[in-house]
């Protein structure tokens, strides 16, 4: 799913060939992405658009032979490229923009400030291509070769023989940094939207009717040139060449960045490319003394599992209780943001900016069935986006502390761009470890489960200064005690060194609801009912859960007479969409669902932890049901609960209306004897939290 959907959109056709194009955000000035090289589309800014479209009018558009766009048998020179550009910014009414190009784009963006120059404003040359010494076009592309290694690759048979296998090739040397397999595998998605025969066409046809030395002499629009310096497909001695070419450009090498840093080292560009394109204005709010401002927290909390709100809400009013003058306000989503509310919490108004977690997670979503690391890393252009929204807040107010609740943007984008830290930062999570849940430790999830563990631990190595505190939530044998992956250290023994411990943190003290009898009052739950709860927490994921619950109901009267089952559709969920049935009552939002669950008889749940851990804490039986290829609810939960004695763990493929129904019966007959769940846990976050508003660390 985008990180948002573009405000207007179209077709506009030039040299007979229709381009598709896009436009995002309004401004009194604009930016015109250009896309490179066939072989990609306009998705390959996905890291840009959201960001820039908070600041200025911003296009873009597919190139002819990809994306939406028509894919003529010919027509790739440069001049034609400018020309389509051009069009572009005529069907949008645009009559000045900045440029932003990568690569090949470099050309066509090059000549529009070359013979348009009262249409650019600025310019932005990434991984040039413009250069007239090393041509693209290698000797023998068009003949066979006897091997294809390397870079003998880039050959026009081989292309046409093993085209996959090349794209393979190119991405690699386009992604050279390390842990960079979800660039390549966009890359290679974006170069089957393409064809061998277009490719092959876009290379003989590289012309442009200037030199490059002429055409980069005619260049004055201010320019900005970025280079990674182990570029592998283009020099850094290009950009080197563009610069003294360009008077007055400005060469900003990324040291260490291979062909895109646009998609490796994106906050650093977004930010580099925003204060060339617009530099910092004047600060307009007035400044105020170190001293005399309050202290002021900035929480984060993940809208992926809305039990996260709870125990934060339950941590900020034990951090209050420490401090007083605390000010904390909250950088959230919905349905986050109506459990904020309905406690009277403040949400910071650039939470408005946020893009939308929940319904990534519900797009990826099958029937009971999650693969929630791989949607997790299709979610990577809405992570970047908050991060963005996160960042700017903190560069434009001060800040005391930030707290982040599995806002895993926030800890990996500080670990990747640590000189942005301004403030402490704590981070709180309650599994550690990305797992498989293929059982072949050689499977492609495997892998790609190890290279992300792997990268993370590197990163807590390198930049230990980032966690200023880092919370586990539970007791160190909570945590499972698996491999990261293959030569990697445990997952129990590794938390165990850079975690604290402060335990479960329940958004309750249980001995609230020690007289059951009286809270069933209170609720409405009459002494001759068995009381049944459903519910599936804060996305519309675990709608086919409470569809068969409900077709289950008949069964389940028959074998519990005084049966009375409530489902809780959550906030994403319209209960208008689920079947109207005789004796099951629906009900939406409950904002303190954790009572009504203390006062049933017995819950329904899917395996999502919150849920789980504070019905494991009333002590009621419930029955669980994980999201089939969710590695948390099948793997670190299910271990959790396991210590406490807690919950019967169910199939959702094998749960027809019978077993439902006599699961369900059986359950309202077993006693209950889970381990206590500790308490107090709130507050020993808070106070392990609260010396890093006094400076102190960890």
């Amino acid at each position: 799913m985008r990180a948002r959907r573009p405000d207007r959109e179209g077709h506009v056709e030039s040299h007979g060939t229709r381009i598709f194009w896009e436009e995002h955000g309004h401004g009194p000035r604009a930016v015109l992405f250009i896309p490179p090289w066939q072989i990609v589309d306009s998705r390959v800014w996905k890291l840009q658009i959201p960001y820039f479209a908070r600041h200025f009018q911003t296009l873009t558009f597919d190139p002819p032979g990809n994306g939406r766009s028509d894919r003529p048998a010919t027509g790739y020179d440069h001049d034609r490229m400018a020309d389509h550009a051009r069009a572009v910014l005529d069907a949008a009414g645009v009559e000045r923009a900045s440029l932003v190009c990568l690569s090949r784009s470099t050309w066509p963006g090059a000549i529009l400030a070359a013979d348009h120059a009262e249409r650019v404003e600025r310019l932005v040359l990434t991984a040039t291509t413009v250069d007239d010494r090393e041509r693209i076009v290698p000797p023998g592309f068009f003949e066979p070769r006897d091997h294809y290694e390397g870079w003998d690759k880039y050959n026009a048979h081989y292309w046409r023989a093993h085209y996959r296998e090349f794209l393979e090739f190119f991405m690699s040397q386009a992604f050279t940094e390390p842990h960079s397999t979800k660039p390549r595998e966009d890359g290679l998605a974006w170069g089957l939207g393409t064809t061998p025969e277009i490719l092959i066409a876009t290379v003989r046809e590289w012309s442009c009717r200037y030199s490059a030395s002429e055409l980069l002499a005619r260049v004055h629009a201010p320019t900005l040139i970025i280079h990674g310096t182990e570029d592998a497909v283009r020099p850094l001695r290009l950009a080197e060449r563009a610069h003294a070419a360009i008077a007055g450009s400005v060469l900003m090498p990324f040291e260490g960045s291979g062909h895109c840093p646009q998609v490796r080292d994106p906050v650093r560009y977004n930010l580099a490319v925003r204060d060339f394109l617009e530099p910092p204005a004047a600060p307009r709010r007035p400044w105020r003394r170190a001293m005399t401002r309050p202290r002021r927290a900035l929480f984060v909390s993940s809208p992926i599992g809305l039990g996260h709100s709870l125990r934060d809400v339950a941590i900020a009013r034990e951090l209050r209780a420490l401090h007083p003058d605390l000010e904390i306000q909250w950088l959230a989503q919905d349905p986050v943001t109506r459990v904020l509310e309905a406690r009277g919490e403040t949400v910071h108004p650039a939470s408005r900016l946020l893009a939308g977690e929940s319904a990534h997670i519900e797009s990826e979503a099958g029937e009971h069935d999650l693969h929630v690391f791989q949607a997790w890393r299709n979610m990577d252009e809405i992570l970047l986006a908050n991060f963005m929204v996160l960042h700017d807040v903190l560069e434009a107010e001060p800040c005391d502390l930030v707290i982040g609740d599995e806002a895993w943007e926030t800890d990996y984008y500080l670990h990747e761009n640590p000189e942005l830290k301004r403030t402490a930062f704590a981070w709180l999570t309650d599994f550690v470890g990305w797992l498989s849940m293929d059982p072949d430790p050689a499977s492609r999830e495997a892998r790609l489960t190890a290279d992300y563990n792997a990268e993370m631990i590197e990163q807590v190595a390198r930049f230990p200064r980032i966690r200023d505190r880092a919370l586990f939530v539970g007791g160190r044998d909570d945590v499972v005690d698996r491999p990261f992956g293959p030569g990697l250290p445990g997952i129990r023994e590794w938390t165990g060194a850079h975690y604290d411990f402060p335990g479960y943190v329940l958004p309750f003290d249980p001995a609230e609801f020690a007289d059951r009898d009286g809270l069933r009052a209170r609720l409405g739950f009459r002494p001759d009912e068995r009381v049944v709860f459903a519910a599936v927490g804060g996305t519309a994921v675990g709608q086919h859960l409470l569809r068969k619950v409900v077709a289950a109901s008949p069964q389940m009267r028959q074998r519990v007479p005084d049966l009375r089952l409530i489902v809780v559709t959550g906030p994403r969920i319209d209960p208008a969409g689920l079947p109207p049935t005789p004796g099951v009552e629906y009900r939406r939002f409950v904002p303190d669902l954790y009572a009504h669950l203390a006062g049933c008889d017995l819950a329904i749940v899917q395996g999502g932890l919150s849920t789980c851990m504070e019905l494991t804490a009333t002590k009621r039986p419930f029955l669980y049901f994980p999201l089939r290829n969710h590695f948390e609810q099948s793997i670190h939960v299910p271990h959790r609960l396991a210590r406490y004695g807690a919950g019967v763990r169910m199939d959702y493929a094998e749960a027809d209306p019978e077993v439902l129904a006599h699961a369900v019966a059986e359950g309202l007959k077993r006693p209950v004897a889970y381990r206590d769940v500790e308490t107090g846990g709130a507050r020993r976050a808070a106070e392990l939290i609260a010396p890093l508003l006094e400076g102190g660390r960890r």
